[in-house]
């Protein structure tokens, strides 16, 4: 077998001195040339390409239909039925500066070497934790949904 491989190579290499270089690369390469995505014998193809398998229907329908015009209406009835607006707009704006400043102590603690990993193994811990808790047995999904409902009669002043 290796004195057949030689022998190849050795016809190989008698034929690569001999063959003008146009021909070298034919011989040389395993696989034939590809046309690129890019180039441009692809780019001008006639017509689109249809697929006969996938067939798309596309209809019009008033019900589901959304009017810009009804919409900015409905913001402008809105936000003239607001009394307080500077103490909305407050809000609004601490809401864009605590994402901001979110996104920022995230993109910090993304970039230390270790840190990442380990808060991962936090939450796949307190994740593993919670269900153990309150979702593996029913009694304990009783006491899960219990609590649930005390924290909205608090949050809605029900209580």
């Amino acid at each position: 077998m290796a004195a057949a491989a030689s022998t190849s190579t050795a016809a190989a290499a008698v034929l690569i001195h001999r063959l003008p270089a146009s021909k070298l690369a034919a011989v040389l390469s395993p696989l034939p040339n590809r046309q690129s995505l890019y180039s441009p014998q692809l780019r001008q193809l006639k017509g689109p390409t249809r697929y006969p398998g996938v067939l798309v229907k596309a209809s019009s329908s008033d019900e589901s239909s959304l009017d810009s015009n009804e919409l900015f209406a409905d913001l402008k009835e809105k936000w003239d039925a607001i009394e307080n607006k500077s103490t909305v707009l407050t809000y609004g704006g601490g809401a864009i500066v605590a994402i901001w400043l979110a996104s920022v102590v995230v993109g910090a603690v993304n970039s230390v070497p270790l840190l990442p990993k380990i808060l991962e193994l936090v939450g796949l811990g307190y994740t593993g934790w919670f269900v153990y808790r309150y979702l593996l047995f029913k009694s304990s999904r009783k006491e899960l949904v219990e609590d649930i409902e005390e924290v909205k009669k608090k949050i809605t002043g029900t209580e």
